[in-house]
This record gives structure tokens, C-alpha cells and sequence, in this order.
């Protein structure tokens, strides 16, 4: 008697479990990831957030601008950020996420598109990672999922020299668009609107970015004229790995969306005034304002690193960084490569004999280029006379020009003058750091409290964490 009841229940089992899927299944709810969506997003937010990063802390460390107030991070203690100096969260979720449209473009056919862009966004951020900080959890990081949760550090040279690291990534980013055989368009891509060759472009520019970075450790020659022999970089500023901030919110350029305190806090620095005046660079009209006391619309500035509790410093007597950064956003843009740059990357590479070309025109399409991007004119003896490449150390003029279109990317000025030494940087008014510039970024405390055994390991390799112990790339960081 018992089976009679079994049959009829088994039949009403089987029948609500034949359509269990369907029915509990949200069709209002992706079911799985989207590489598109996350490509925008880490685009979009690593953009959006390394752009505050380096107007804040890294134009403080490239000394475009001083900060008045809340300025412990401009005296060089670079353990207490303030309005910025803590990337090291920026890069760690943008890597993670980016490694999901990895996995995804390997493992499903369908989204094979995604591999090379993938592939060259990790490079570029990985590239900005160890460039700031040295060694860095990377091989095992990024896959938390899986259960690494304590990933152990690489060495630097390592993540730019080993198998799926930086160069490699590039190389193999290169070869997954250029044997791209589908019929599936890249989504979600706000760089390049989905034109693969301009992730082509954007790739061998960070290919010879990297290869002017590391060049101090290996010949970099061959390659680097293996790039200029084919010619497909990024070459005109229409060309530019970048995407465009609003002048409304939500997309606005985040010192727009700042308390008029905190944006007042970023005023010209010393430096930077120094060096535009020498240059008679009317771009300090475009990047700064005349303070406010100026009788006749004159530029002040002021020498990184004051001692805010000792000299507070007067805001009308300082120029503020110009309108751009705070009412007109929309002329802005979150610039992952430029033609700009490029070419004065080609520029020094052509002074050093590692490629064949003429280093002069070069480095005045690098100017040129420059002006335009900061939508500013070209004077007609601009290039004859004071920013004539001539007209003294012609390296110092290349890096110098370099350093001062990259104002919205300061932590690339401040890495660049670890690398070459130029441009000449200032003696803080008051250093927290013995009057030594730092040439390393700290590990952030979380990482001792999280990963301590690794972070113990990676400490102890830099003297305690010390700011002050270089890269492995940076043979001039010794003070």
C-alpha cells in the first residue's frame, strides 16, 4: 500500500521540477557577468579615480602644486593621506575586476573580443602599481575568489619582465586583437568606442613607455626601434587612450564636487611657477589663476611643504589651479596615454641613439601636441626661443615639457624625475622626510594588519617600509 503513495508524489516532485529553473529565475536579473559593463566600469573608475589621485597626492609629490592646509602628505610624511595619497585600493579592485573580463574573454568563446583589452589594461595598471610601490603582491593577487587571500609580493622586475607580466601582457594584448577572427564588437569600451586598432596604438605606446622605464636595466633599443620601424602608436592627440569628463555631475571631474575648502587647499606650487615663468609658458594661465590680492594678473606660488601650524599661509596671495579642474570640467579628460607623451618618450629614446629619428621634431610635436591638449595656443617663438629644445640640457627640456603636460597625472611627473632626475625639484619648506624626496610610495598599514607575514617579507626588503629606498628600476634614487 505504501508504493500507491509513492508514485503520485514522485510525479508531483518530478512536475514541479521540471520547469524549477524557469520558474525561479529572475528575468529582470542577469544571470551572469557582462564583460562590457565591467570593462566601462574599470575604465570609467579607474579613470575617474587616478585622476583625483594625481591632481591631490601626486601633483604634491611632482610639485605642480603646495597644499595650505591638511599638507602632512606634502611634507612627505606619506603615511598620512589626506585628500588623497592612498592608490593602493584603486589599483587592487580595478585589477580584480578586470581579471574577471580576462577569465571570461579565455573561457567563453563568445567574448574572446575582451582578451586583448584586458590584456593591456592590466599592464598599464599593473605598470602604475609597482611604479609607486616596488614589490607588490600580483601572481597570486586578484583571486580572492579562489581562496589567496594573503597573496605573497613579487619583485618588481618580475612583474615587468616575467611571463604574464607587464611587457608580456602587452605583447600577448597585441597578438589577441591582431588574430581576432570573430564577428563580436567590443562593448562597454569608453577609450575607443570599440576600434581595436586604437587599442593597437594605445599598446605600443605603453610598450615604449615601459621599455624607457626598465631601460636603465637592459637594451631596450630593438624593441624600441622595432616599434618606430612599424609606426603604429598612439601619434595624434584624436588618437589618445582618454575619455572625457562633464562639467555636471555624476561625470564631472571630482575637484568640481569638492567643498570650496578643500579645492582652495591646491595652490601653484613654487616649482612649477619657476619653471613656466623661465619658459614664458602661458600655460600657466590655462592650469592656474592670479591670486587673488594680484594687482595687474600676476602668478604667485608657493613652496611645497610649509609648516601650516607655524606659517599659515594667506589663500589670496597664491594662485588656485585654473577653472578647468573645478567649473569647466567638461574640457577635462581621464588620460591613460598621449601622443604627447609618446613623443617625448621617442624623443628621448632618438637623444640616446636607441631609435632612428630626429630628436628635435620629436620633441617640438611633443610641445605642440602639449598645448593643444591643455587647449591652450602655441605662441609663434614658443619653440625658437625660451622651450627651444636647444636652448640648454636638451634632456632636461624633454622631461621638463613632459612633466608639465602631465599636471592632471602628477604621480607620472614625480616617477619620471625618479627615473631621470628632471625636472630639478625643490627642498620642502619644512620635510617630515630629513629633506630627502621620497622615490617610493608606503605600503598602506591595512596590508601589515592582512597580508602581515608577506607584508613583513616586503618591509624588511625596504628597510622598514622606508620611502626613501628605490625601485628596482630607478638607478638615481639613491639621495
Amino acid at each position: 500500500m505504501r508504493h500507491l503513495f509513492i508514485i503520485p508524489i514522485l510525479l508531483l516532485m518530478i512536475g514541479c521540477t521540471q520547469d524549477f529553473e524557469e520558474i525561479n529565475t529572475n528575468p529582470n536579473s542577469p544571470v551572469a557577468i557582462q564583460p562590457s559593463l565591467l570593462l566601462r566600469q574599470v575604465i570609467y573608475d579607474y579613470g575617474e579615480q587616478m585622476s583625483y589621485e594625481g591632481f591631490t597626492a601626486g601633483n604634491l609629490l611632482g610639485q605642480y602644486t603646495t597644499a595650505l592646509d591638511f599638507n602632512l602628505f606634502d611634507r612627505h610624511d606619506l603615511k598620512s593621506p589626506q585628500l588623497g595619497g592612498n592608490p593602493w585600493p584603486i589599483f587592487y579592485k580595478n585589477l580584480r575586476d578586470n581579471e574577471i573580463i580576462l577569465n571570461l574573454s579565455q573561457e567563453t568563446p563568445a567574448f574572446a573580443v575582451y582578451e586583448g583589452p584586458a590584456r593591456i589594461l592590466k599592464a598599464y595598471m599593473a605598470a602604475a602599481l609597482t611604479d609607486l610601490f616596488g614589490d607588490v603582491p600580483y601572481s597570486e593577487a586578484f583571486k580572492g575568489d579562489s581562496g589567496t587571500v594573503t597573496p605573497v609580493y613579487d619583485t618588481q622586475e618580475s612583474i615587468y619582465m616575467g611571463e604574464d607580466g607587464i611587457l608580456d601582457n602587452l605583447e600577448k594584448g597585441i597578438g589577441a586583437i591582431e588574430n581576432y577572427e570573430g564577428t563580436i564588437t567590443l562593448e562597454g569600451d569608453i577609450l575607443f568606442s570599440g576600434d581595436l586598432d586604437g587599442w593597437l596604438k594605445f599598446a605600443n605606446s605603453l610598450r615604449i613607455k615601459y621599455l624607457m622605464r626598465i631601460s636603465d636595466k637592459m637594451d631596450v633599443a630593438p624593441q624600441l626601434q622595432a616599434i618606430v620601424t612599424e609606426a603604429n602608436f598612439i601619434d595624434e592627440n584624436s588618437e589618445n587612450a582618454a575619455f572625457d569628463f562633464t562639467d555636471g555631475e555624476p561625470n564631472n571631474f571630482r575637484l568640481a564636487r569638492l567643498r570650496v575648502g578643500d579645492f582652495n587647499n591646491f595652490v601653484l606650487s613654487e616649482t612649477m611657477e619657476d619653471i613656466l615663468t623661465a619658459l614664458e609658458d602661458n600655460r600657466i594661465a590655462t592650469l592656474f589663476r592670479p591670486f587673488g590680492n594680484s594687482d595687474n594678473g600676476e602668478f604667485n606660488g608657493l613652496l611645497n611643504g610649509i609648516d601650516a601650524t607655524q606659517n599659515a599661509a594667506v589663500l589670496a596671495d597664491y594662485s588656485l589651479a585654473g577653472t578647468q579642474f573645478r567649473e569647466n570640467t567638461g574640457v577635462l579628460d581621464a588620460n591613460f596615454m598621449t601622443s604627447m607623451e609618446t613623443h617625448f618618450l621617442l624623443a628621448e629614446a632618438a637623444l640616446k641613439g636607441w631609435i632612428t629619428a630626429d630628436t628635435e621634431q620629436l620633441y617640438s610635436t611633443g610641445v605642440t601636441h602639449a598645448f593643444d591638449y591643455w587647449h591652450t595656443e602655441l605662441p609663434s617663438d614658443y619653440l625658437t626661443g625660451a622651450g627651444a629644445y636647444a636652448n640648454g640640457n636638451a634632456l632636461e627640456n624633454i622631461i621638463t615639457q613632459k612633466w608639465i603636460a602631465n599636471m592632471i597625472n602628477g604621480y607620472e611627473g614625480w616617477i619620471e624625475y625618479r627615473r631621470t632626475g628632471f625636472p630639478q625639484l625643490r627642498t620642502l619648506s619644512a620635510s617630515l622626510n630629513n629633506d630627502l624626496i621620497p622615490v617610493r610610495m608606503p605600503y598602506p598599514a591595512e596590508e601589515e594588519a592582512l597580508n602581515s607575514a608577506n607584508y613583513a617579507d616586503a618591509a624588511a626588503k625596504t628597510e622598514g617600509n622606508s620611502i626613501n629606498v628605490p625601485v628596482w628600476w630607478d638607478s638615481k634614487g639613491e639621495n
